[in-house]
């Protein structure tokens, strides 16, 4: 009469000294992308609300968000990387699941982009000048940084939302 009970969660597919640290990673960058979109772009683009107008031009407050990014990039890739190396362990595993693996796919492909295409492309932008913000180009580029950050915090979000729903002990 040993009945054995189903199990309604996934098992850990990695010790959980490496589980536990994994997930922390995604939440800590969760945390930091969120921050630096959320409450410092705002906040630097909104410096003349604050300190009163002609303190900063639009351009040099571009400056100080652009090294906000930079210093949060290192983050994005490591990051990044580390997503490539559980999810390529998942996958050698059989431990797949289609939302985890689009959701990390589109997290990597979009974090990777920001930092390795989008940023280095904006930094080099910023060296011709002020000038620069007339240009499309560079508007275009700008644009289109924005809404990859937004794929890459949307994707981490679910990637985490994931697997904090499917396994959290």
């Amino acid at each position: 009469m040993n009945k054995e009970i189903p199990k309604s969660t996934v098992e850990l597919s990695m010790p959980k000294k490496v589980w536990i640290p994994y997930l922390m990673l995604l939440g800590i960058t969760l945390g930091v992308g969120l921050c630096a979109g959320v409450f410092a772009a705002p906040v630097i683009f909104h410096a003349d609300d604050l300190l009163g107008g002609g303190v900063l031009s639009h351009y040099q407050e571009g400056l100080i968000m652009t090294q906000i990014f930079l210093k949060m990039n290192w983050l994005v890739n490591i990051t990044s990387i580390a997503i490539l190396v559980a999810e390529g362990y998942h996958f050698l595993r059989f431990y797949r699941d289609q939302i985890t693996f689009y959701s990390a796919f589109v997290t990597v492909w979009t974090g990777f982009m920001f930092t390795l295409y989008y940023t280095p492309q904006i930094v080099e932008f910023q060296k011709q000048g002020e000038s620069i913000l007339d240009n499309k180009l560079f508007q275009n580029a700008h644009m289109m940084s924005e809404w990859d950050f937004k794929i890459f915090i949307v994707a981490l979000t679910v990637l985490l939302g994931r697997y904090l729903y499917r396994k959290i002990v």
